[in-house]
């Protein structure tokens, strides 16, 4: 017998609990959020699955400065729960779970977590990007103890010690900068002779004076006992190497799609991004949308992201309407048939 308590449904004991929704979100970030938004006001009673970090990757920097309508930036914290509230204002629901499986060869779609298993009309792929690591010796070693992947969450942590940040894009100056409110030194340390972030932060970085810059040159292991003591480093063009004692490492070199769920389900590009099959943000399975970084290397912006979210919210609209359309003309068929 099927008990449904809540809005949750079990099958019995020792049965994973179920629940139906018009469309699924998997992911909180700019994306996420505004896809949930979009829903919410098309009255598709939208869920979205969090993940165990409300907001994403856009959580872990401290402020936006270029979200239009906030001329003096606002914190992404801030932000974020701003996404939110609006979204629940109009009947967005927030689970905070992670997807652990999901299966496209079905309609509805089914998504699993730790503790539930959702079925879904539509789905919304927005799990964003995760930080791409040097893969050298020492990394995962001092992960946590002076190797960091974030300079809002540790930057506290390194008061008046000296540090690296690895990377020449916007995220490795932005971060570099934040970090100036707490280390003596930041060190940048970039395998090219010239940045590639924006002109407005490389003006910003040059000018501070708690910055300094090492070109050409790569970290090839991290050193230290208890904590990160040292690095060594080899520059591209000669071939030298050197230690240069240090007391943390922060990694900015890029990010990898987080689309462990949907491989060999929906098709991914050369570099493991989920490839837009049609449009902004449809995919080789229909009925399945994918917004935000996940789909997007290129801009990797929260203005572009929340834009991509706000595509897969009208298209999974569009595409439950057509899905009616055809149920209702179905049962019309067979209605006649049987007449």
């Amino acid at each position: 017998m099927e008990l449904k308590i809540g809005g949750v449904l079990s099958t019995g004991a020792g049965d994973t609990a179920q629940e139906h929704a018009k469309v699924l979100i998997i992911g909180s970030g700019p994306a996420g959020m505004t896809a949930a938004l979009y829903a919410a006001r098309d009255e598709l009673s939208p869920l979205v699955l969090t993940g165990m970090d409300l907001g994403g990757q856009v959580a872990l920097t401290e402020s936006i400065e270029n979200y239009p309508g906030f001329p003096e930036g606002i914190a992404a914290q801030e932000l974020i729960e701003r996404f939110k509230k609006q979204a629940e204002r109009f009947g967005a629901r927030f689970v905070m779970d992670v997807a652990t499986e999901v299966d496209l060869s079905q309609h509805p779609f089914v998504v699993k977590t730790y503790g539930m298993t959702y079925t879904a009309d539509a789905l919304i792929i927005a799990t964003g990007a995760s930080p791409r690591k040097l893969e050298v010796p020492g990394e995962q070693e001092f992960t946590g103890r002076g190797v960091s992947y974030c300079a809002t969450c540790d930057g506290w942590f390194f008061k008046d010690k000296k540090v690296i940040v690895v990377g020449g894009g916007d995220s490795a100056v932005e971060e570099a900068l934040f970090l100036t409110r707490y280390a003596e030194k930041v060190t940048i340390v970039h395998r090219r002779d010239q940045l590639r972030a924006q002109p407005f932060l490389q003006k910003k970085a040059f000018a501070h004076p708690k910055i300094d810059f090492i070109w050409d040159t790569v970290v090839t292991e991290i050193l230290g006992d208890d904590a990160v003591k040292a690095v060594r480093l080899r520059n591209v063009k000669t071939g030298e190497e050197r230690e240069m004692p240090i007391d943390g490492v922060f990694i900015f070199i890029g990010h990898i799609p987080n689309t462990d769920l949907v491989k060999g389900q929906l098709e991914l590009d050369e570099r493991g991004y989920i490839k837009i099959v049609e449009g902004w943000v449809k995919t080789s399975v229909p009925g399945v949308f994918a917004a935000g970084e996940v789909a997007d290397p290129v801009y990797r912006q929260v203005i572009t992201s929340a834009g991509m979210g706000a595509a897969a919210a009208i298209e999974a609209r569009h595409f439950l309407s057509n899905q009616s359309e055809m149920e209702g003309k179905a049962q019309l068929q067979v209605a006649t048939s049987a007449s």
